[in-house]
């Protein structure tokens, strides 16, 4: 399935339950697409666009992988209270359980092996119970993965560090909250937040291997250009590629992808041959 971004300004005076927002985290829950894939990628066109210098993000290539169904987002109860008194409470309720860490962990480090085999694990577990468990299940579910290199960061650090030195980032994964922050400080370093896709995937059906997804710009509309026949299609054609990169079998995810069971030297033949677009023998 392929959606085209939504929201932007002429939705701000419209109450929360009525945006395009409301209705996107409704259509990722109902639909169960737990796994956001945002790639940044700096197109060798915009390295003068981004906001660092060119040495810092020519050639950058960070795949963020952003919990999606979870987290402070979904998490009950959810309230405004009013205290009186022109007082009120809001309360946001951040909850994750052991398999909804453990199934987006695996998707990070799968795809970690058809890269660099490098992944970073950002969370808060020095203030926030939450973060203490997602620490505790990455780390197990790295035992799975001997061939990967692990890191640790608190998200504040890692955001951070993407702006002091993002190339030494590949495969970044994290909760939903800090996801969609670092998942868009990532893809500014680029040049523009409006020029690259994303992907949100869901678990494989059991019997046809097959999952749920679908495909967007990682950002909103752009009312101000509207009309004017300049708007920039590369988000889209490039949310369509991930469609047939990750829908239509060209990389799998998971336990019907063999390339985790190859040995050390036929894992970096392959992974050369997948950062230069040529034919992986022995794939799905």
């Amino acid at each position: 399935m392929i959606f085209g971004a939504v929201g932007g300004p002429k939705w701000d005076n419209v109450p929360y339950e009525h945006r395009p927002e409301a209705a996107l985290l409704r259509l990722r829950k109902e639909m169960a697409v737990f796994a956001n894939l945002r790639p940044a990628i700096c197109y060798p066109a915009l390295a003068d666009a981004s906001s660092l210098k060119r040495e810092l993000v020519e050639g950058l290539d960070i795949l963020i992988v952003r919990e999606l169904t979870g987290g402070v987002y979904f998490g009950e109860p959810k309230t405004i209270t009013d205290l009186g008194d022109g007082q009120k409470r809001a309360i946001d309720t951040r909850v994750y359980e052991t398999y909804e860490i453990d199934r987006i962990a695996r998707v990070a480090f799968d795809l970690a092996r058809t890269r660099s085999g490098k992944v970073h694990s950002a969370d808060k577990k020095n203030v926030m119970k939450s973060g203490v468990l997602w620490d505790e299940v990455v780390k197990t579910v790295g035992k799975d993965y001997a061939d990967i290199e692990l890191h640790h960061i608190p998200a504040d650090n890692a955001a951070m560090q993407l702006v002091r030195n993002p190339k030494q980032f590949d495969v970044m994964v994290t909760d939903n909250l800090f996801g969609d922050i670092l998942s868009d400080v990532a893809a500014m370093l680029t040049g523009s937040l409006g020029m690259l896709p994303s992907a949100s995937l869901g678990a494989p059906d059991p019997v046809t291997g097959k999952r749920k997804a679908f495909y967007e710009p990682v950002h909103g509309s752009a009312p101000d250009i509207a009309g004017k026949g300049i708007a920039n299609p590369i988000a889209m054609i490039a949310s369509v590629a991930m469609a047939l990169r990750y829908s239509f079998g060209m990389i799998r995810i998971g336990h019907q992808y063999r390339e985790r069971h190859l040995g050390g030297a036929q894992r970096r033949v392959a992974h050369r041959r997948h950062r230069s677009g040529q034919p992986q023998d022995g794939w799905d």
